[in-house]
């Protein structure tokens, strides 16, 4: 079951039902960061939907220790100081047993800090390669870092794509920054050089000056790390009124289904790297067919990587006969071949758990899955 402060807004989730207010005793608690309000409110749509489905699932085959497991949630409004003060409300309640946390890794960066005081399991799905590597042992990602999606992105530009003039485009945030400065290295070692590094700030009206640039200088392929679908949206379609036709490879938000939906053809022919798509195993198919039944629209990656995020905590928790903190990090840290809807997790001792990413195309607004990439590190 989901629990949250503002449950008028989960009125708004197709095939919501009732929630009621659990004994403190009854339910194990896992506490979440979900963007109820502000820019990336249809995101938590999708997350909350995907946790349902997952607390469903959970429930059904009897819980975690003999309970029920319930979702409590606190709005981050989509900012950074949002999310840091939701974190500190779950954190005060002390009855949550673990976190999900958000999956913009700006807002997991500001939050680290915390979540190392808390001392409990924090799920998250930032993929900001530094975020699992700054000696914090309590973060545990729900999704492939951007260190391998830059060597995919590198790798199909170059040599599927038989492309060379590489301009880069990317949010200067935590998220846009690490995937941009893994990018780069991985061009360099191909000898490649990007002929356009250009930043933005996030939530812009206006799109046009990034879009000059890019077109004044060339490319034969477009490279991007957008954080916001509606940033996405608005660069795309100023990106084709001004003549730019240039193939463009982009980090999971161009395949998001907000991004889809606001920029429309615009972003046909684009190719996407995806760490979730339904044709990449049985169990995103599967998860991908429950999903249509029940809310009648195509899940994206906001809602698969908390639906594995609560799975891995059931297990963990079940396996360790526990929700003692120490004993539950223990069990995540030994999770290796679970295969959940962004792959298969193998946990290291960083708190990275999933190596690979699908390449996948928009044919005419549908996407199509070419591959899926794997790596051993």
């Amino acid at each position: 079951m989901i629990i949250s402060r503002r449950t008028a807004l989960l009125g708004t989730l197709a095939a919501a039902t009732p929630l009621r207010f659990a004994r403190a005793d009854d339910t194990i608690k896992i506490g979440g960061i979900v963007p109820l309000t502000g820019p990336a409110a249809e995101a938590g749509k999708f997350m909350q939907n995907g946790a349902k489905m997952a607390l469903d699932a959970i429930n059904a085959k009897g819980g975690v220790l003999g309970k029920k497991m319930e979702w409590v949630i606190e709005d981050d409004a989509t900012t950074n100081p949002g999310a840091v003060l939701g974190f500190s409300r779950l954190v005060s309640r002390g009855d949550c047993v673990a976190y999900t946390s958000s999956v913009r890794s700006t807002q997991v960066n500001a939050m680290a800090p915390d979540a190392l005081k808390a001392g409990k399991p924090v799920m998250f799905g930032g993929t900001d390669p530094s975020t699992t590597h700054q000696g914090n042992p309590w973060l545990f990602r729900c999704r492939p870092n951007d260190s391998f999606s830059a060597r995919v992105i590198a790798d199909y530009a170059v040599n599927t794509l038989k492309k060379t003039k590489v301009a880069l485009v990317h949010s200067t945030d935590a998220f846009g920054t690490g995937g941009m400065n893994a990018l780069v290295a991985t061009l360099e070692k191909m000898n490649l050089k990007p002929v356009l590094v250009q930043g933005y700030t996030n939530q812009q009206a206006d799109f046009t000056p990034v879009v000059l640039a890019v077109k004044s200088a060339e490319p034969d392929v477009i490279a991007s790390y957008f954080t916001f679908e509606n940033d996405l949206g608005i660069f795309a379609r100023q990106l084709r009124q001004l003549g730019v036709t240039a193939p463009w490879v982009g980090s999971p938000s161009i395949i998001s289904t907000t991004a889809l939906n606001l920029a429309g053809r615009s972003l046909f022919g684009t190719f996407g790297i995806a760490d979730y798509t339904p044709d990449a195993s049985p169990e995103a198919k599967a998860y991908n067919a429950e999903y249509v039944s029940r809310y009648k629209v195509n899940p994206d990656n906001q809602s698969t990587w908390v639906y594995d995020a609560l799975n891995l905590l059931a297990v963990a928790i079940n396996t360790a006969k526990s929700t003692d903190a120490v004993a539950i990090q223990t069990a995540l840290r030994g999770i290796n071949g679970y295969k959940g809807t962004e792959g298969t997790y193998r946990y290291d001792a960083n708190g990275d758990g999933v190596r690979g990413y699908n390449v996948v195309k928009n044919e005419n607004g549908k996407i199509v899955f070419d591959k899926r990439v794997e790596f051993e590190s």
